[in-house]
Formats: structure tokens, sequence, C-alpha cells
């Protein structure tokens, strides 16, 4: 019989390359940091670039390698294969989990195929899992912000999340990651807060029948925007791993989705006093810029 414990953590979930990894660790660095005991899970069978400190590790149930080789699979078939067969052994998970210190915030990094969060039930069946364990867990969806300098990507990207979280129906954080480069690398048509809080998605449409291709399907378009907006529940936070700050809010905003906050009042008394301070010198931050452009 196993045991019963109670974790809160997060389900990190994305596209491949949108940083689910680096994320995990960053976040695992900034926890620790506040005094959390934090553990990395991870369920992606084909990640070769873990970190050394990975406390459950699906690789040592079933690889992607293995299941393609012995079942003749492709890459695609071969991880849905995985996450079924994950799937069918969740004693397994359960166990390893439960070997963990009580109130352990995990943080779970997950495969790339997107297909696996938006329609595949084998995701879906273990998040309901964790649920009837009475694990507290958030649902964060990493989508590379470099997609907002194309309107039909993120157009893709909306209908995408927005799929993903009627899909799983778990708390869930929509975040664009790799900001840094985008400032650097990327012209937007519009200001990020147009594409964080989601507004009005006509100018996408405008922008779109600039050219011979968005003009053929520019009902299609149309209706998805639609859609979307009808929902009203696609918004966004930004991230760089190297921006203390997004760490911190996305954080916070974790906690109060999963209960976090209500559930171990001495960590959070750690948490409030060691970022007191750094929440004081990123909104003085904030004053002096706004302060800087009024004046010009």
């Amino acid at each position: 019989m196993v045991s019963n414990k109670l974790f809160f953590g997060q389900i990190v979930i994305g596209p491949p390359g949108s940083g689910k990894t680096t994320y995990c660790t960053a976040m695992r660095s900034f926890m620790e940091a506040a005094g959390r005991k934090v553990a990395f899970v991870n369920l992606d069978p084909a990640n070769e670039n873990l970190p050394e400190n990975c406390e459950v590790n699906i690789q040592e149930l079933i690889t992607l390698s293995d299941a393609m080789e012995k079942l003749n699979l492709g890459p695609n078939g071969g991880m849905i294969y995985c996450l079924e067969y994950l799937e069918k052994n969740l004693k397994w998970l359960r166990t390893k989990l439960n070997a963990l210190p009580d109130k352990t915030y995990l943080l779970f990094d997950c495969p790339g195929q997107v297909e696996l969060f938006s329609n595949h039930q084998s995701m879906k069946n273990i998040v309901r899992q964790f649920q009837n364990w009475d694990y507290r867990i958030t649902a964060v969806n990493l989508v590379d912000s470099h997609y907002c300098a194309d309107p039909s990507k993120f157009i893709s990207v909306l209908l995408l999340s927005l799929s993903t979280m009627l899909h799983l129906e778990l708390p869930h954080l929509n975040i664009l990651s790799k900001v840094d480069l985008l400032e650097k690398h990327s012209n937007l048509p519009f200001n990020l807060e147009f594409y964080t809080d989601v507004m009005d998605l006509s100018y996408l449409i405008q922008d779109l029948e600039k050219d011979e291709f968005g003009q053929k399907f520019a009902a299609l378009n149309s209706a998805i925007c639609e859609l979307i907006e009808d929902f009203s529940l696609v918004t966004f936070m930004t991230l760089s791993v190297r921006n203390r700050s997004n760490l911190l809010r996305i954080m916070k905003a974790a906690d109060k989705s999963n209960g976090y906050i209500f559930g171990d009042a001495k960590a959070e008394a750690i948490l409030g006093a060691t970022f007191a301070a750094e929440d004081f010198r990123f909104f003085r931050a904030q004053d002096a810029q706004e302060e800087y452009m009024e004046t010009g």
C-alpha cells in the first residue's frame, strides 16, 4: 500500500525548443533559494539534457529509443507509446514520488509533442490520477516568444494554448519564453503587452491580410480569432530565465493557482523575507524608468 503524501508542483509543457528543461532548472534553483524542498521529475523519455540532480526519471522505466527499436515505431508513435506505458505503470511513478519528503515541490519536465497535451488521453489520465492522489498541480505552458513576430504563428499558438487548457482541465499559466531574445532579434508589429494580454485580435487579421495567402484564408482566420476571444481564457506572462523578477512572478502565480500559499506557512515566511527586497528593487526600477520616459 502506497502512503499518501501532499505534493505541490508544476507540470511544464510546451512545443520542442520552448525551454522547458531550462525553465525547470532555473525555477528549481530559484525556489531552493527561498527554502523550499524541490524535486526535478523528468517525464520525457527522450530528454538528453537532464540536470545531475534529477530525482525521478521516466527513463528508468522506459526510453524512446527502446520503444522505437523494439516496436518498430517512429519518434511520434514511440513517444505516444512511452506515455501510454507510463499511464499503465503509474504505481512505479507514485512509489518514486512517495520516496520524496512530504510537501516537496515537484517540477515535471514533459515531452514536447503538443498532441500529448491537446488531444491525446494518456497525459490527461495521468494528470487526473495526480488529482486523485491529492497532488496540487499547475500546468505551465511555455511558448517561444518569437512566434509573436508572425501573426499566423501567433494565432496558431493561441489556438493550441486554448485547446491544451480545455483538454488538461488544470490551473494553467501560459508563458512567453525567451523574451530577452525577442527584444534583441525581432521587430514586433505591436508592443509586447498586445501579445501578453491578447487584446483585440482584429488587428492581427488586418496584418495577415497584407499578403495573398492571408487574404485567401481571411474568413478562417477571423473565425479562429473570434473563437479565442469568445472563451477569453488565453493570456501570457513573460519569461527570461536570467530575470529573477520574471521567475518570482511566475512562481507566485503558480502558488496562487495550486494553493501552495495556503499549504506551508513556514516556507512562505522564508519566501517573503527572501524576496521582499527583490520586489522593492524591481518596482523601484520600473518607477525610475517611467519617470525617465515622462521627462524625456
